[in-house]
C-alpha cells in the first residue's frame, strides 16, 4: 500500500505541473492585463505621473517577457520575475488589484473554502448514503417517488437561487440573516470557543444549499447500482440459502454498488468549488468564490491563476483520495497499479 501511495503522489507532479501551464496559458489569453488596463486608463485621463510607476510593475513582474518566461517566473522555476520568487518558493504573488499579496488578500478565505467543502461532501456522503440504500429496497414505493421528486427539483433549481430562497425564507419567517459564516461580532476577533460555535452553526445553510443537488445524484446513483447488482444471479442464489435481505445486501451488493460511488469524490470537489461561487456572493460568505469573480474580471493574473490552481490541487487530491479508497475497498484493483486479468 506504501508503494501504492507513493506512485500516485508521483503521478501528481507531472500533472499539477500540466495543470498550472493550462491556466496560466488560459489567464493570458483574453487581451491585455491589469496593468496594461491601468495605463491605457491613466492615459485617457492624463496622469502621467502614475505612469511610470505601472510601466515600472510591469517590468519588475516580467509582464513585458515572453509567455514561456513569465510561467516559469510564476512558478518559480525561472528568474524573469523580480517580483516575486514564485509559487515554489513559497511566494503566491502580488494583487494589483488589491496591491498587495495574495497571501494577504486570500487571509483565512483558503480555510473557509476547505471547511464548507469538507462539511459539504461530508453532508452529501452521509446523507446519500442511507437514502440510496433504503431506496433501492424499495423501489417505485413513495418513498422512492417522493426522493425522485426533491431529487428532480434541487437539480433543477440553481445554488444561487435556492441561496436566494433561504434567506428569503429565514428573513419572512424567523426574521434572521443566515448569511455569513459567523456573527458579525467575530469577524475580526481572534479565534476562540464561541467562534468556533459560531462558525459551525452558520455553516449548515451553504451546507444544505450547496449540497443538495450533489445529494440528489449520488443518491439516485447508488440506487441504481444497487438495483443493478440485487438482479445478478449470486444474489437470486443468497436469497434461495435463505439468507436475511440486509445481509444480502451489505456483505456484497452494497460493496460492489460502493466503487462509482466513491469514485466520484475526485469530480466531487471542484465542482464544488466552481459551483459555489455565486452561492458565496449571494450568502456573503468568506471564501475564494467572490475573490475569483473579481480577479477574473479584474484580469488579476496572479490572484486569479493561485485560485484556479488551489481548485486544482483539491481535484488532484481528491482523486487520489478516491482511488486509495477503492484500492482499499475493492480487492481486485492491484496496487501495483496494473489491471487484473
Amino acid at each position: 500500500m506504501i508503494r501504492y501511495v507513493i506512485h500516485r503522489l508521483a503521478l501528481m507532479i507531472p500533472s499539477l505541473l500540466f495543470i498550472s501551464l493550462l491556466i496560466f496559458v488560459i489567464i493570458e489569453l483574453p487581451p491585455g492585463d491589469y496593468l496594461s488596463n491601468q495605463i491605457a486608463e491613466l492615459r485617457a485621463q492624463g496622469e502621467e505621473a502614475n505612469l511610470a510607476r505601472i510601466e515600472f510593475l510591469r517590468e519588475e513582474f516580467g509582464f513585458d517577457k515572453p509567455l514561456l518566461e513569465r510561467y516559469g517566473a510564476w512558478l518559480g522555476v525561472w528568474p524573469g520575475s523580480r517580483g516575486f520568487s514564485g509559487l515554489l518558493q513559497g511566494d503566491w504573488g502580488w494583487s494589483f488589484e488589491y496591491n498587495k499579496p495574495v497571501a494577504e488578500v486570500l487571509g483565512d478565505s483558503l480555510f473557509f473554502t476547505l471547511l464548507v467543502n469538507f462539511f459539504t461532501v461530508l453532508f452529501i456522503y452521509l446523507a446519500a448514503f442511507p437514502i440510496g440504500v433504503i431506496l433501492a429496497q424499495r423501489p417505485n414505493g413513495a418513498a422512492d417517488v417522493s426522493f425522485s421528486l426533491l431529487g428532480y427539483i434541487a437539480l433543477a433549481t440553481p445554488n444561487f437561487l435556492l441561496g436566494l430562497i433561504v434567506l428569503y425564507c429565514a428573513n419572512l419567517w424567523f426574521g434572521l440573516s443566515v448569511g455569513g459564516l459567523m456573527d458579525p461580532v467575530y469577524e475580526n476577533a481572534p479565534w476562540s470557543a464561541e467562534k468556533i460555535r459560531s462558525v459551525l452553526a452558520h455553516l449548515m445553510i451553504p451546507v444544505l444549499v450547496t449540497g443538495a443537488a450533489g445529494t440528489a445524484v449520488m443518491a439516485r446513483r447508488l440506487r441504481a447500482n444497487l438495483l443493478d447488482e440485487l438482479q445478478k444471479p449470486y444474489v437470486t442464489t443468497a436469497r434461495a440459502k435463505g439468507l436475511a435481505p440486509m445481509r444480502i445486501m451489505l456483505k456484497y451488493p452494497l460493496r460492489a454498488s460502493l466503487i462509482p460511488f466513491i469514485a466520484d469524490i475526485g469530480d466531487l470537489l471542484p465542482q464544488l468549488v466552481s459551483g459555489s461561487v455565486i452561492v458565496s456572493v449571494v450568502l456573503n460568505l468568506p471564501t475564494v468564490g467572490p475573490i475569483l469573480l473579481q480577479a477574473l474580471r479584474a484580469q488579476d493574473q496572479y490572484l486569479a491563476g493561485f485560485i484556479l490552481l488551489f481548485t486544482a490541487l483539491l481535484t488532484v487530491f481528491g482523486m487520489l483520495i478516491s482511488d486509495l479508497l477503492l484500492a482499499l475497498l475493492d480487492p481486485r484493483i492491484r496496487l501495483s497499479g496494473r489491471a487484473v486479468t
